[in-house]
């Protein structure tokens, strides 16, 4: 596969705040920096929230709202004068060796538009967004083709797996053809999903022998 992975598209030079930071220094840092969301960190830098232009205009929001009732004992993000009391949390985070596919599943899966990187032992290392993952993956349908034909081929070395024809048309791969065993026509269309710029895939490919119909559920 080549899919490419997170550290190949993330800013490495990501600004990050701490819980205690006013909201008024987190304003100037958006505006300053012209970003959209800053991650907050603890004192061992791993990210425990994110604190983004919408966190701060519901806050505005909450604030100007002074008819609104109040419950007793809860508190808003209008009540909030630091990042600690405004921001999204936990936060959604991603390593830098995830493919890009598989971020843009967990970005739309958790409907957020900027993921923090962190390392293997929770450290923020950078950011990725929505804009990033997008322009990585963008590819023509012929730079689609040739990967989908190259891991075919790959996989067609295997024994008892028949021939696989291949069409790609804005994206959209359709698979067409015949294998002996229901496994491997599931892992064909898994394997071509997980490439770059794939935007959906029409399974077509037949199998003659369901192997995993008898296969313990438990």
């Amino acid at each position: 596969m080549t899919d490419k992975c997170v550290r190949d598209v993330m800013t490495r030079e990501v600004c990050s705040v701490r819980k205690s930071a006013p909201i008024a220094d987190i304003v100037r840092i958006l505006a300053g920096r012209k970003i959209s969301a800053v991650p907050v960190v603890n004192d061992g830098h791993g990210v425990v929230g994110i604190v983004s232009e919408a966190d701060l205009l519901l806050k505005q929001v909450e604030t100007t709202e002074v008819t609104r009732p109040r419950v007793p004992g809860i508190r808003s993000k209008a009540d909030g004068r630091t990042a600690a009391d405004v921001m999204s949390g936990p936060a959604i985070t991603v390593e830098a060796d995830l493919p890009v596919t598989e971020a843009a599943r967990l970005m739309v899966g958790h409907r957020v538009k900027r993921l923090p990187v962190v390392d293997r032992h929770g450290k923020l290392t950078g950011i990725v967004s929505r804009a990033d993952l997008v322009h990585a993956l963008i590819r023509t349908d012929a730079e689609i083709l040739d990967e989908v034909t190259r891991d075919i081929a790959v996989l067609v070395r295997r024994p008892a797996l028949g021939a696989v024809q291949t069409e790609v048309k804005d994206g959209v791969v359709t698979l067409r053809g015949d294998v002996e065993r229901r496994s491997q026509a599931v892992l064909l269309a898994a394997l071509v999903r997980r490439i770059a710029g794939v935007v959906e895939v029409v399974d077509e490919v037949r199998f003659g022998w369901d192997d995993e119909a008898n296969r313990p559920t438990g």
